[in-house]
């Protein structure tokens, strides 16, 4: 008869009262109140197990709580006598846990979901009565109706579909859930998926806030670019939660606050709560050794004396992942998480760009959405006879236009390109779709300053001009192509010209993953270089990267990056388990 956890409702996975003893005692560190070592005081597997009665959790719990009730379910799953995980001090020796995880997830938004979903032993399959609309990709698909698209040849499904996304698992997961998408048809999926409990990989996603990553910090008075079913995950359809949740949905496209309560929504519903970790803050991601080959090579620093079991039983602990959570008290618990692979799913919105011109960290010059509607909302901006200007070409920016145009806010907005360029995302836009954006366009357009012209009194747009300075009596130098220049008097400054993945925790910040690693990391510029079919970092085995860090930038793509690393995990999975019984090995997990 299965016991089952009081905590996360898992069978096999039971807590005990006494089972950790928890001991706090000083920091050495300014910044941590309190450490707590956690000592084991009856193993699971040492016959005195014992149902206990269900107790109330705390909603934050220490950091010995709940990674260790992690590593118990793991340690279960694994068949693996694994010790508590410990919390490392800083000079504690690394060789005192035998706790490898074979997935940590770094970053909580919709890819981080969608892949702990698939992790979870969630597959797609081709649904009986499903008839694709692209004859040679249902041809395929037909071949292997038997297989979950995750068991299949993702390369040979990939070919020849266009999309836009570079990425072609991005491309071809996007066609299963969205036919005809990019035809304006709104068909349905012709996946259906299947909870398979064999197909799980103990894997834990971390956070710094609550699951949905950065689309809880997003202005709440815009609309989302997508149509709210292309902002939906797979198993709920983001329509049918906005009725059960009784919101009235006036059209196609959504404000933030509610794609980010319906991804919270999501991890719950899925049943996905067990693997999150919220509030986290990851201070290093690094190798632990590297592998002479991926196949199996003797794995330096651990000999086989050390190891004294089968290379096919041993987890690779390939990389240390280092941070701390900050508790309710605000005081911060470090932990130390080791792993087989890493997955980055950050996003890029962590670090806004900037221009790097003088006088751009003044008060007045703001470098968010949230910060200068914050700001209007607040009032400090109304009311003033200066403008603010706003500096970028992109929807960020046309949000920032509109937000101050219609507050009666005057604007001078300032950008590179010319109007005319056929890269500006405003021509990609239906008009009928994005009415408000074309207005911001046609404004761009027809209220442009000339070189002898005064700024008009609501808005003035001042294409191929970049901005030379900022004073400290709130004025701005703008210089145009052709090298005039022209000062103004300033409200406020707002530069919204795209953003910068927080990559801190890896060597050289992450740029030497880059397609130029002499670059940081951007969504269009610089993304991370990937194999194209699994999202393995070219550059560094066992690492992953999906979402706007590889250049998918909009839900609908992201969600291949979690089908690619889970058909990546899964055949070197079976690889193993093939080797593991060439080799005579008996039941366990290879």
């Amino acid at each position: 008869m299965p016991v089952w956890c009081c905590r996360c409702s898992l069978p096999g996975h039971f807590r005990c009262c006494n089972f950790y003893k928890l001991t706090a005692r000083p920091s050495a560190s300014k910044n941590i109140s309190t450490r707590l070592i956690a000592r084991p005081a009856l193993w699971p597997w040492s016959g005195s197990e014992r149902a206990v009665s269900p107790r109330n959790y705390r909603d934050t719990e220490t950091e010995g709580e709940i990674f260790n009730s992690l590593v118990q379910y793991f340690g279960d799953n694994l068949g693996q006598k694994v010790k508590a995980m410990p919390l490392v001090e800083e000079t504690s020796l690394l060789e005192d846990s035998s706790v490898t995880l074979p997935m940590v997830v770094i970053g909580n938004g919709p890819s981080g979901i969608c892949l702990s979903y698939m992790l979870s032993g969630y597959r797609p399959y081709l649904s009986p009565e499903a008839i694709h609309p692209n004859a040679i990709l249902h041809s395929k698909l037909e071949e292997a109706r038997h297989l979950s698209i995750v068991d299949q040849d993702l390369e040979y499904l990939s070919e020849g579909l266009e999309g836009r996304s570079s990425n072609p698992v991005a491309v071809l997961f996007d066609t299963l859930l969205h036919p005809g998408a990019d035809f304006g048809h709104d068909d349905p999926s012709v996946l259906h998926w299947k909870l398979e409990q064999h197909h799980h990989i103990p894997h834990v996603v971390l956070g710094q806030g609550p699951p949905g990553g950065a689309w809880h910090n997003m202005e709440g008075s815009m609309l989302t670019i997508s149509f709210g079913n292309w902002m939906e995950l797979p198993g709920l359809k983001f329509k049918d939660w906005a009725s059960s949740k009784r919101r009235n949905l006036k059209g196609d496209r959504v404000v933030p606050e509610e794609v980010a309560r319906y991804y919270k929504h999501y991890v719950k519903v899925m049943g996905l709560q067990k693997n999150f970790r919220e509030n986290t803050h990851i201070t290093s991601v690094s190798r632990l050794f590297r592998d002479h080959d991926d196949d199996g090579g003797q794995e330096s620093g651990i000999s086989a004396q050390q190891l004294q079991i089968d290379k096919s039983k041993f987890i690779r602990r390939n990389w240390e992942v280092r941070g701390y959570q900050r508790v309710a008290d605000g005081s911060q618990v470090p932990f130390c998480l080791f792993a087989e692979n890493v997955a980055l799913a950050t996003g890029t919105l962590d670090s806004p760009a900037h221009l790097e011109v003088e006088g751009e960290d003044f008060p007045f010059v703001f470098h968010s959405m949230p910060e200068f509607g914050a700001a209007v909302s607040r009032g400090k901006l109304r009311g003033r006879v200066d403008p603010v200007l706003i500096v970028g070409s992109g929807l960020t920016a046309a949000d920032a236009v509109l937000c101050a145009y219609n507050n009666n806010i005057p604007v001078i907005h300032v950008f590179r390109r010319r109007v005319t360029d056929p890269s500006l995302i405003f021509k990609q836009l239906p008009k009928k779709l994005y009415p408000e954006y074309h207005q911001v366009y046609h404004m761009m357009c027809t209220q442009s300053c000339s070189a002898d012209s005064s700024p008009l009194p609501d808005y003035t747009s001042f294409p191929e001009h970049h901005v030379l300075s900022f004073k400290p009596d709130m004025k701005c130098i703008l210089q145009s192509v052709s090298g005039l220049k022209k000062m103004f008097k300033l409200s406020a400054a707002v530069v919204l010209i795209g953003s910068h993945p927080n990559l801190s925790f890896l060597k050289e910040q992450g740029c030497y993953l880059g397609h130029n690693s002499s670059q940081p990391i951007t969504c269009k510029g610089n993304p991370v270089e990937i194999d194209a079919y699994t999202y393995e970092c070219v550059k560094e085995a066992h690492l992953f990267a999906l979402g706007p860090l590889v250049g998918d930038n909009f839900v609908r793509f992201l969600k291949g990056g979690a089908l690619g690393v889970t058909h990546c995990l899964a055949a070197r999975q079976k690889k193993k388990q093939h080797l593991f019984v060439e080799r005579g090995g008996g039941d366990g997990i290879a």
